[in-house]
């Protein structure tokens, strides 16, 4: 297994950083897999797998560029920049742009385990690499990132809550069960790879959401900066899931079905707000309503509060009887 070992220090200065970069460079990976995890991922798949095909069908080069990045075991380190706090799209894709032709060779032969095929023997790698993350990002990112922003800023306010509430251990077991945990000593394992253990007091170090549900990675500047990159959470990933019976949104109306729909799994204001999309003063207004009608039921955890249904909100949902049909 691959370990991290962190001083106090360092873990309590470490924080939670939003990486449009991140995101795109994980539906790249998606779209590379083909499998989604729910019928959100599946969905978006099915928009968008057709022309990533052709796109790589038409540029062989790139296609065989994007199989020895992902590699079996490792990604090509140049491929995934360490995220800064605050950094836009364009500046952290001009940074794979800007990787050294012969540096970007090298990380190849190390994630493809072996010798470089002959076809990415070239100095246009970072280029491509660039151009492909770009298109990624304009074609299926960019249409949805408002959602998924504030999907990821709210599995933020969750872990933060979580560390309040039972320290960090808690938070970094969560981050990507079986994958990461703390094992004591100051050691934190971040992956199953046989790789030696990595000595990151005083670094920065970064934990960064992304929205597809198996893909997540770490990666270093320098000695200076680590990012661990995790799924969030979930239940903030995929609302879709949750549609809303018709019969319970001709009762309740659409709009606080589909809250009384997702508190299924309990969530926070925040966590609502950014997965149905509606403004926190509306959603704090059909909480109220469910919660005197005994529908749900809040609970304070550190300075959360989370929502959940009732028996008689599950109930109610049941009742309603399946979906409408996506």
């Amino acid at each position: 297994m691959g370990w991290w070992e962190v001083n106090a220090d360092t873990l309590a200065r470490s924080r939670f950083v939003i990486s449009p970069l991140a995101e795109t460079f994980a539906r790249l990976k998606l779209l590379h897999a083909g499998e989604a995890a729910h019928p959100g991922e599946r969905d978006w798949l099915r928009a968008h797998l057709p022309s990533y095909h052709a796109l790589l069908a038409a540029d062989p080069v790139t296609d065989r560029l994007v199989r020895a990045g992902l590699g079996r075991d490792w990604i090509a380190d140049f491929l995934t920049p360490t995220p800064r706090d605050g950094e836009e799209f364009a500046a952290e894709v001009a940074r794979v742009r800007s990787v050294a032709p012969d540096l970007a060779r090298g990380h190849l032969r190390t994630s493809l385990a072996g010798s470089l095929p002959a076809v990415l023997d070239r100095e246009d790698l970072p280029e491509r690499a660039a151009a492909l993350l770009e298109w990624v990002w304009r074609e299926a990112v960019r249409p949805y990132w408002g959602r998924q922003r504030r999907v990821l800023e709210a599995d933020v306010v969750a872990r933060t809550a979580r560390a309040g509430r039972g320290g960090w251990v808690s938070v970094l077991d969560s981050l990507r069960p079986g994958r990461t945990r703390w094992l004591g000593r100051n050691r934190l394992q971040v992956n199953l790879h046989a790789y030696p253990p990595r000595e990151i007091s005083g670094a920065e170090m970064l934990f960064v959401p992304v929205t597809p549900q198996r893909h997540g990675w770490v990666s270093w500047d320098d000695g200076e900066r680590y990012a661990l990159v995790y799924p969030c959470a979930g239940v903030l990933a995929d609302a879709g899931t949750r549609a809303v019976p018709a019969a319970l949104g001709a009762l309740l109306g659409p709009a606080r079905a589909g809250v009384l729909v997702l508190l299924g799994s309990p969530m926070t204001t925040s966590q609502l707000t950014a997965v149905t999309g509606q403004g926190l003063g509306s959603v704090g207004r059909h909480l109220k309503v469910l919660r005197e009608a005994g529908l749900v039921a809040g609970r304070r955890t550190g300075r959360s509060v989370l929502y959940g249904r009732t028996a008689a909100g599950d109930a109610v949902v049941a009742a309603a009887g399946p979906p409408e049909p996506r």
